[in-house]
């Protein structure tokens, strides 16, 4: 397990998030890494990262102790998983059941939670996988938290560096080309996107856990292409100053 606790100087109060993952060659592992930035955004929310092994599955039955603990004390969980063959991984899967212990005991109860996934296809039917993973957390009496940007790269002058360019509200997509490394994973939009979702998230957490004040923003169709066409401007500067 990898974990990481960033401590606010603010007097904000705290708030964890906890993204459990499983990636196979690194991709997924990006996407989380992308989450839990945008987490760091908020004033007194610390983040962690759990990656799920497929050394801690044996005979079918995944055990870390230390994951469970963490996810115990945690306020909102992301969870994470590529897209194979239309569902969570089997390494993830294997985790998912494991949860039946804090299951019986409603351990999980009222804690926030969202979902992310990644394939090399565009579709992939990832929308399978966030509804596996929402309805997981349903099971656990978890409160989800959806993406809550308008849709990208639907439009002649999109991209595929837009903002949630995939139009995914259920929980996170992403998608990488199988051909190319982790260097390469997502797309620029996508990665905001992840950032985006993980603040969100952390945003929420403080309102529902401690009430802080949060103020929803929200932005038309037309404020959407603005700020993806912003984005990739700003992409676009260092690469015409280099050659000039």
């Amino acid at each position: 397990m990898t974990g990481i606790d960033v401590d606010r100087e603010q007097d904000a109060p705290v708030v964890t998030v906890t993204v459990v993952y499983h990636s196979v060659h690194g991709h997924t592992r990006v996407l989380a890494e992308h989450l839990a930035a945008g987490v760091r955004l908020v004033p007194g929310a610390r983040v962690h990262l759990a990656e799920i092994r497929p050394e801690d599955v044996t005979a079918g039955r995944w055990h870390d102790a230390e994951v469970l603990a963490l996810i115990g004390r945690s306020d909102a969980i992301v969870f994470g998983s590529p897209t194979l063959m239309g569902s969570v991984s089997a390494v993830f899967k294997a985790f998912m059941e494991a949860a039946f212990t804090p299951f019986t005991t409603q351990a999980w109860k009222d804690k926030l939670a969202g979902g992310f996934t990644m394939s090399a296809s565009q579709s992939g039917d990832k929308l399978a996988v966030l509804e596996q993973l929402a309805v997981f957390a349903a099971q656990m009496g978890m409160q989800w938290i959806g993406v809550g940007d308008m849709p990208g790269n639907n439009w002649s002058g999109g991209s595929r560096d837009d903002v949630n360019r995939l139009g995914s509200w259920l929980g996170l997509m992403s998608q990488s080309h199988a051909d190319l490394g982790p260097e390469q994973a997502g797309s620029r939009g996508d990665l905001i996107t992840a950032e985006r979702y993980g603040e969100r998230i952390a945003r929420l957490a403080q309102r529902w856990v401690n009430a802080v004040p949060y103020d929803t923003s929200r932005m038309t169709e037309h404020e959407a292409r603005a700020l993806s066409a912003s984005l990739r401007e700003a992409e676009d500067v260092p690469a015409a100053m280099a050659g000039a």
